[in-house]
């Protein structure tokens, strides 16, 4: 204050939202729904590495395609970024409020801590039998000489490596009774939160939405405390090696195990990550080998050898050129710098999947599908990202890559493919998930081997 007069302190002006398209967040919502892979890299090539979209649900959200900034959303402190606050939101009535997928902070480390070790090393080999059985016992239903879509076939392959390898459960008669339940509350959950109204989510009869849905969940719960119950009375628990019972006998640091409620919601959740997810991928994976004549030639080559560093490297180029999920979402907590930008507190943060798989610059001829660049020797770190990063990146993706490699050399030592079509199959979205538009339909051209 000088001569009774307050000198006035000049405020910084905030940063605005980085560029990005215009028009409202319905418009932009319909054109990422009807371009799922060409949406984000071509926003990118127009805005930069960093661009505003309004989005419904989300609202004005900032997606981000560098490596640079996708290592900083991913190495931000995870105080700082909300995920499970997203998902709980969209599917909280499904996972539960106690998965790791709908935890944020503390709670969220503490969970997935639990949920690590029966995830990785020797432990996931283990289930690879009981992948490649169900496999072959899939593919004698497949028809000789006529198209069929391979993704039908492996959800139920899929389904059954979680039932058997994460639930412990074997029986055939158990296993299609859950398999049946599951996608009965697939069914339900898919009205009751993609179609309708708030008012008519709540229950209002058997007809109802709402009714459908909380039937079908109560039937899922059902099985699954059941067989949380009977697990729990088993003598020989300590010597079996599902998932389940490794949860089962794991403890917090407290020295607590987990509540049945935990052990519900994580199942749930599990199989929601690893269920469509895989067959997606899978399936993909098989569409992008029979439309490129010499991958496919060097993958049947590699499979006959025993090249599981091929099989792999395919593999990783297949969810970069068809990602199951086309973003990663983090909601801010705390204002954050990026790009030149300071991003407000509240915003979704989006690092694109796609638009960093397609970036020339990152990865040449990005449009053809080539294993080889995975023999190169390059990690792309923070550029290849189908499983997200940081403290949230997929607890199963081990598991996951590690069945698809199960599943793929089942396939190709057994079977002989062609496509149904030469055009490439468009992708689509399913919810969240990137799916091939007519499930893969391939050919198979004579009697299994």
């Amino acid at each position: 204050m000088e001569g009774g007069v307050i000198s006035e302190v000049p405020v910084p002006k905030r940063s605005p939202l980085p560029p990005g398209p215009g028009g409202p967040a319905m418009v932009q919502g319909l054109r990422m729904y009807r371009n799922p892979l060409s949406f984000a890299p071509e926003l990118q090539r127009r805005y930069g590495h960093v661009f505003t979209v309004p989005l419904p649900v989300l609202g004005k959200s900032v997606f981000v395609a560098s490596p640079e900034l996708v290592k900083a959303v991913f190495t931000t402190p995870p105080t700082n970024l909300n995920a499970g606050e997203l998902l709980e939101s969209m599917a909280g009535e499904v996972l539960g409020s106690h998965a790791v997928l709908t935890l944020d902070g503390p709670p969220h480390l503490r969970q997935r801590k639990l949920l690590l070790p029966p995830f990785h090393g020797e432990r996931i080999r283990r289930y690879g039998e009981l992948i490649r059985e169900f496999t072959l016992e899939q593919m004698k239903s497949w028809p000789v000489g006529t198209p069929f879509p391979l993704l039908g076939h492996f959800q139920r392959i899929t389904m059954a490596a979680i039932l058997k390898s994460i639930l412990g459960v074997h029986d055939p008669e158990r296993l299609l009774h859950a398999d049946r339940l599951w996608l009965r509350l697939q069914k339900a959950s898919s009205s009751f939160l993609m179609i309708a109204p708030k008012p008519l989510q709540r229950d209002l009869g058997p007809l109802s939405p709402g009714g459908r849905f909380s039937r079908a969940r109560r039937a899922v719960d059902d099985f699954i405390y059941e067989l949380i119950d009977s697990r729990r009375a088993d003598e020989r628990l300590e010597e079996r090696e599902d998932v389940l019972s490794l949860l089962m006998m794991a403890r917090h640091d407290d020295g607590t195990p987990m509540s049945n409620e935990e052990l519900r919601d994580e199942l749930v959740a599990l199989i929601v990550a690893g269920y469509e997810t895989s067959a997606f991928a899978l399936s993909w994976t098989i569409e992008r080998l029979l439309r490129t004549p010499p991958a496919h030639a060097r993958f049947k080559e590699a499979v006959a050898g025993g090249d599981s560093e091929y099989v792999d490297a395919t593999i990783k180029e297949s969810l970069r050129t068809r990602p199951v999920l086309v973003s990663v979402m983090r909601k801010l907590t705390a204002p954050m710098a990026l790009g030149g930008f300071e991003i407000d507190a509240g915003t979704c943060v989006l690092p694109a999947i796609t638009a960093m798989h397609y970036r020339e610059d990152l990865f040449p001829q990005a449009q053809e599908f080539r294993p080889d660049r995975f023999l190169e020797g390059d990690a792309y770190k923070y550029a290849w990202i189908p499983f997200g990063g940081g403290t949230r990146r997929c607890v199963g993706s081990a598991f996951a890559e590690y069945e698809m490699r199960v599943v793929l050399e089942t396939v190709f030592e057994h079977a002989d493919l062609t496509a149904a079509e030469q055009a490439p199959e468009r992708g689509k979205l399913e919810g969240m998930l990137l799916a091939p538009a007519k499930g893969a339909e391939v050919v198979l051209d004579g009697p299994l081997r």
